[in-house]
């Protein structure tokens, strides 16, 4: 787990906002995308799909065998592979 520091608007600086992988999002749950920790390819392919920070996610289920996961990406139905997903640090919604 990561977290992040942030400057609110007074210039405090705020460390409360736990950061988690992708891939550690249960299903049903929703989050906000902060950062791609991916490079080469593998990013590139990510931030095509929409993955860039602010867009909110959605885990919608795991296959069977628990890889891939389903998710909403800016309204389609996105799979991605748990490695891939690992590298995309999302803050979850409450």
């Amino acid at each position: 787990m990561k977290y992040l520091a942030k400057i609110d608007a007074k210039g405090l600086v705020k460390m409360h906002e736990l950061l988690i992988s992708l891939n550690r999002l249960a299903p049903g749950s929703m989050a906000k995308v902060v950062q791609l920790s991916a490079e080469g390819p593998t990013r590139r392919r990510l931030l095509d799909l929409g993955l860039v920070a602010g867009t909110l996610v959605e885990s919608l289920r795991k296959s069977p065998s628990g890889d891939p996961t389903a998710y909403q990406i800016r309204g389609a139905v996105i799979a991605l592979r748990s490695e891939e997903a690992a590298k995309i640090l999302v803050e979850p919604a409450y």
